[in-house]
């Protein structure tokens, strides 16, 4: 297999390799998912003369991810068989000269956006969070050319088809071949090489040590160790979030009482930073007037995005984390001219319920307030897959004292739940302790 050998494959990744057909991996995080599986489909493709194959996420940012992988195995393996000119790869084809075709496209909320072809193999990262109804549009793809479907991801629950096939309860995926591996397991075993040397190691695993006193167990479970469970729930039901997406995002609104921003600023590490805008009408509905998001923002590109917005769409309040980074974009505009619309919201604020007998922290307000304005059918926002993601990945866990609300995609959520603090600006008794 050209270089493959050269590589320090896990024995789990070489067994992955040398199995054909439909796979479904199922694994904690950074334990080499998306490297064995752009392996897997660089060789294919290389190997396989006239084939299409295709690459899909929930939103495009992650099925590039996989898809870039793949170009780089090639790139370094099987220079000559890429495509030039015309045929140059793009960020969403590559055209071999063999004839094989890989496409890269993001699933979105429905998966119309892909259908069409007639694909050999499928490659599905983050499959967990691809939406039922998408596997509807890819399956017919196959029918008649299928070579093998290979989904990969960490556990999101115990639902959805990733669910379903992993645990095979009704027979329906006898065909698939069953992959595991936990991040703690492979950090340990792994041989040491030039590219995983025993100094990674050992930041490795401080770090998996770290997760697991900050995390719950059941979090951890989930992350590094791949485990489905029920305990951790969905906060947003996906149906609620389907109903509340009824908005086509080009509608002009311009019935609004008020106009609120919520701003989540990115932490160190390449995280996005996030804006939502929302205008408030008369009966006390939310629409969704804006979104941006972005990664590697430095604080004064973010503050003067924010500017921006206000300017074009006059706001009345600027609802801005304040938590880390976020003090810099803050103080930044508490110098200019619209700081009296600031409002800083820190998640890990505590705050006392109307009669003071419970102590809760901001958060949980926050994501309350937005849950139960949708519950009531309050709040419009734009059919946006990457807003239906990052709402579909906020989990709650009920730890005996309190709800725990995190998410892997939550950057535009905190945005959002943000700008909807503005319904509770107001008369509402609520004292910073």
């Amino acid at each position: 297999m050209s270089q493959i050998n050269n590589l320090q494959l896990d024995s789990w990744q070489k067994e992955f390799l040398a199995t054909k057909g439909n796979k479904i991996l199922n694994t904690g995080r950074q334990v080499g998912k998306s490297v064995v599986c752009s392996i897997d489909a660089g060789e294919y493709s290389c190997r396989n003369k006239n084939k299409v194959v295709l690459m899909i996420a929930p939103t495009e940012r992650q099925a590039y991810e996989l898809f870039l992988k793949a170009l780089n195995y090639i790139e370094d393996n099987y220079p000559k068989l890429i495509g030039k000119g015309k045929d140059r790869p793009t960020k969403t084809r590559i055209i071999l000269r063999n004839g094989t075709k890989i496409y890269c496209l993001p699933t979105g909320l429905t998966g119309s956006g892909i259908r069409g072809y007639t694909i050999n193999k499928l490659y599905a990262d983050e499959a967990a969070r691809i939406p039922d109804e998408v596997w509807s549009a890819v399956t017919p793809m196959m029918l008649t050319s299928g070579e093998g479907k290979i989904l990969l991801s960490t556990p999101a629950g115990k639902q959805g088809y990733f669910y379903d096939c992993w645990a095979n309860k009704s027979g329906a995926f006898n065909d698939y071949q069953r992959f595991g591996a936990t991040s703690e397991k492979v950090v340990k075993e792994r041989k040491a090489c030039k590219t995983w040397t025993e100094e990674q190691r050992e930041y490795a695993l401080s770090e998996l040590k770290k997760e697991k006193a900050i995390m719950s167990s059941l979090v951890y479970g989930q992350e590094y160790e791949g485990k489905f469970l029920d305990e951790l729930r969905q906060l947003f039901p996906t149906d609620l979030i389907s109903k509340c997406m009824d908005m086509d995002k080009h509608t002009v609104f311009d019935a609004a009482e008020k106009r609120s921003l919520g701003a989540d600023i990115a932490r160190m590490g390449g995280d996005e930073s996030a804006i939502v805008g929302l205008a408030l009408d008369g009966r006390g509905n939310l629409w969704q007037i804006q979104q941006w998001n972005e990664q590697n923002t430095k604080l004064t590109y973010v503050s003067k995005v924010i500017q921006d917005y206000e300017k074009k769409f006059h706001y009345d309040k600027l609802f801005i984390d304040d938590g880390g980074l976020g003090a810099g974009v803050v103080d930044t505009l508490l110098q200019t001219d619209i700081k009296r619309k600031v409002r800083a919201i820190n998640n890990a604020t505590w705050a006392y319920d109307h009669d003071k007998s419970h102590k809760k922290i901001m958060k949980e307000h926050l994501y309350n307030n937005l849950l139960a304005m949708m519950e009531q059918g309050k709040v419009h926002l734009w059919k946006s897959n990457d807003l239906f993601q990052s709402i579909s990945s906020i989990q709650a866990e009920w730890d005996g004292r309190r709800l725990k609300i995190w998410g892997k995609y939550s950057h535009l959520t905190e945005a959002l739940v943000r700008a909807a603090w503005i319904v509770k600006e107001k008369g509402l008794n609520i004292y910073v302790a």
